[in-house]
């Protein structure tokens, strides 16, 4: 939920990846499996964040993000993960960043757990 905190509740971000979110050098990439998960649990009542699609895209261009389409080798990086994670949206989110070399921003702890480059 780094993407939202990104642009709701700012404070919540780590020191490091405010200055992170600062720095106009550093490439953003928001995959399209959290806007999925947004939706998702707000359609489900899990999540309080507006509904409207054109909101993300607006912050998505205000981060200066690019988005990070869900390809085959994506999912097939799937099949190399141990069960140590069970959140399906998180696990998308790890092959992503196993496949593409990429950091995750995150304070999760189980997505730590998996070899995979993490920042918080």
């Amino acid at each position: 939920m780094l993407f939202l905190f990104a642009i709701q509740q700012p404070e919540q971000l780590s020191k490091k990846v405010r200055k992170l979110l600062e720095d106009p050098d550093v490439p953003r990439l928001i995959s399209v499996v959290s806007l999925w998960e947004i939706a998702v649990k707000v359609q489900i009542g899990k999540l309080e964040a507006p509904d409207d699609a054109a909101f993300y895209q607006e912050h998505i261009r205000a981060l200066n993000a690019e988005t990070l389409a869900m390809g085959v080798r994506h999912s097939a990086g799937l099949f190399k993960l141990p069960m140590l994670h069970t959140d399906p949206f998180d696990r998308l989110l790890i092959a992503q960043a196993r496949e593409e070399d990429l950091t995750l921003v995150t304070r999760d702890k189980d997505i730590k757990r998996y070899e995979v480059k993490t920042i918080w």
